[in-house]
């Protein structure tokens, strides 16, 4: 999926060129090529592979889908996904599920969106290099040598190294926004208060927001948009 935007990807499924299946499978493949690089703390495989042929057989009957099918997302492990753990990368919360799903990220799978895994970050969302994770240090995408940048550089990582096709991620002072231009892709931070942060282990509750990483302007708005 390297380069291709969501339009690309929902006209290529449209005229039966991939299947969201095969999309998942490929991201899945990406994933395990870039493992050195630390990027995942936690794999949904198995719950996108399902959610991706469900997806698969409502498109071949016909039925409507959300405005977000085909579109495979990364989430930072402070984000809130029900049924699934979610630690803030820290020792203290290892093997807490979470009983409800984030506001904003529940906006995105109603319209069909899929979770492919958590990504990882600085412990609590407390860092700006992503080296203070009780996982590991996540290596930057582009020079392994050099950091990620902080706290969402899982996110960053995940995007760049084309694992997924946008990666939400946490902005307190720059948490968003500079692990992005680390690795060379776009993230946007929205105005504070325009998307819900229920569902976030926040840094800093009264500066903290949900924001989005990606490869492609549209993609991001598009995301921001329907989490608002």
């Amino acid at each position: 999926m390297k380069g291709k935007s969501l339009k690309e990807i929902q006209d290529g499924i449209r005229q039966q060129e991939m299947t969201i299946l095969q999309i998942v499978d490929y991201y899945l493949e990406r994933i395990e090529t870039s493992k050195a690089l630390n990027i995942y703390v936690e794999l949904f495989a198995e719950d996108a592979k399902a959610q991706a042929k469900v997806l698969d057989q409502k498109l071949q009957k016909g039925e409507p889908l959300g405005s977000l099918f085909g579109a495979v997302i990364s989430i930072k492990d402070v984000i809130c996904y029900k049924d699934h753990k979610v630690t803030a990368a820290s020792k203290i919360l290892d093997g807490f599920i979470s009983q409800f799903t984030a506001t904003a990220l529940q906006r995105l799978l109603d319209e069909d969106a899929i979770v492919i895994g958590r990504t990882n970050c600085d412990e609590f969302a407390m860092g700006s290099s992503n080296e203070n994770s009780v996982y590991g240090v996540t290596k930057n995408g582009v020079n392994p040598n050099r950091i990620a940048g902080g706290s969402s550089g899982g996110a960053a990582v995940s995007v760049q190294q084309d694992t997924c096709l946008v990666a939400l991620g946490t902005d307190t002072g720059g948490s968003v926004r500079q692990p992005a231009a680390f690795n060379g892709v776009i993230g946007m931070k929205p105005s504070y208060g325009r998307i819900s942060r229920y569902g976030v282990i926040a840094y800093g509750s009264s500066f903290d927001q949900i924001g989005v990483i990606g490869h492609d302007l549209e993609d991001v708005g598009q995301c921001i948009h329907l989490m608002s």
